[in-house]
């Protein structure tokens, strides 16, 4: 086998520093596999994909490490069925049972059943108590392995592996790099409707590992976080008992909060840029709101607008040389588009209603936005000069704050269920708005901001 090297992209780096105190080492080689001449491909720019059929039987495995295989392969299954471009296959229907993960499958059991894709594998525990897995991707037409691959790691790590797992897939057969190796920022909310207690709180991208960022005694409540590009800062507003709100940097790994600056009003709206030196966002004094940065790294501010109105909601074009921010300069809230120094704002929305919330996409061809328009909410996308908008989904509940898969193909987002109980859920959404997804969640949830894929 052939060892991956650390420097080659994310998912095939042999050190992976998980998001937390300690740092995973999850070591990946790659099993022998012959060039396939692939049939099996999916086109995810189609406004509606066919799903592609495809097998995941348990990884093989001898004692604790069978029921590991399967909880392996359950994740997997899960990541590829809740993606919208997949259809695993009911393993009732499995005529092949007894799979060597070291031999070829017999491929006609497997085409018998309809099915275009087949993942093999294996999990061992070995000496000092890591896990072994080790996966092959078959092209049922062909015949052919397309990808081997192996991870090693501690036992606790396990539902990354099968994260991994599923965005190798999801790369090899659609040619995007895959989302599931990912986590959620949002805001979880208990309590009573007119008194809500809004505490942060973190998860893996399908809602597993939930974790609290802070508690009762941080602050009354907290609004629109959103990650760094390293994964690691969160930037969200806080309401504290007594005061204005303020923009604050918490890290993940230190477990560290700071108040960002001093302003003499009210912040918010925070993102960060590109690179991660500087937090952009809005600050209200009077009636009028106007976007600033500010530099993580001297502490000073830079106003990039001084217009009358409401300015809000900035977030950069992936290369930093652009911002899209929402305005209502010229009577109704639209959204804009400026350089990153505050020059050359102009307007790219045109549609009638209310556009807000919009965020960059990371591949940096779309921006999302809410838009309420005649009564309905809806979550839409447009290219970065105002052209080729679509409305992907809409209701008569309130439904907001769009945040991008780090592939850039889907966006997750928060819908109001209504009535005297009701409270705010999150949903995702593919860019063809045909795989409408709830996310589960212990409480109700709100303002979700994806990470990068993890490192």
């Amino acid at each position: 086998m052939a060892t991956i090297a650390a420097d080659e992209t994310r998912r095939f780096a042999l050190a992976r520093t998980l998001i937390g105190v300690f740092v995973l080492a999850l070591a990946m080689t790659v099993i022998a596999a012959r060039p396939a001449a692939s049939l099996v491909e999916i086109d995810i720019s189609r406004g509606n994909t066919d799903p592609l059929p495809i097998a995941i039987p348990d990884l093989v495995g001898t004692g604790d490490d069978a029921q590991l295989g399967a909880e392996i392969a359950a994740v997997v299954t899960a990541d590829l069925r809740r993606s919208g471009i997949f259809a695993p296959a009911d393993p009732s229907t499995f005529v092949q049972r007894d799979i060597d993960p070291d031999a070829s499958p017999r491929f006609g059991d497997w085409r018998i059943i309809g099915t275009q894709a087949l993942i093999t594998g294996r999990v061992v525990t070995q000496p000092g108590g890591q896990i072994r897995a080790e996966v092959r991707l078959w092209d049922v037409f062909a015949g052919e392995q397309m990808v081997g691959q192996s991870f090693q790691t501690g036992p606790e790590n396990w539902r990354r592996v099968a994260h991994l797992i599923a965005d190798i897939v999801y790369e090899r057969l659609t040619g995007v790099p895959g989302y599931f190796d990912s986590q959620v920022v949002f805001v979880d909310e208990t309590g009573p409707k007119d008194d809500r207690f809004k505490r942060l709180a973190i998860m893996d991208q399908d809602g597993a590992n939930l974790r609290y960022l802070t508690e009762s005694g941080d602050n009354l409540f907290v609004l629109t976080p959103r990650y760094s590009p390293n994964a690691q800062d969160i930037a969200y507003m806080a309401y504290p008992n007594f005061g204005d709100p303020r923009v604050v940097l918490y890290n993940t790994v230190t477990r560290q909060a700071e108040v960002l600056g001093n302003f003499p009003g009210t912040t918010f709206a925070p993102r960060f840029s590109p690179d991660g030196t500087k937090v952009i966002m809005s600050l209200q004094q009077g009636f009028d709101s106007n976007i600033f940065t500010y530099d993580l790294r001297t502490g000073q501010t830079q106003q990039l607008t001084n217009v009358t109105g409401i300015n809000t909601s900035p977030s950069y074009s992936p290369d930093g040389s652009r911002i899209v921010f929402t305005s209502d300069r010229g009577g109704t809230a639209n959204l804009y588009v400026m350089n990153a120094d505050g020059s050359g704002a102009t307007r790219i929305s045109q549609g009638s209603g209310a556009y807000s919330t919009p965020v960059w996409s990371p591949r940096g061809d779309l921006i999302a936005f809410t838009r309420q328009n005649g009564g309905y909410f809806e979550i839409g996308v447009m290219r970065p000069d105002g052209s080729g908008e679509r409305i992907l989904t809409q209701t008569l509940e309130v439904q907001e704050g769009p945040t991008w898969a780090p592939n850039g193909r889907v966006i997750m987002f928060q819908r109001e269920i209504p009535g005297e109980n009701g409270g705010p859920q999150l949903w995702s959404i593919d860019l063809t708005g045909y795989n409408e997804v709830r996310i589960p969640t212990p409480s109700w949830a709100s303002d979700p901001s994806w990470s990068p894929l993890r490192n």
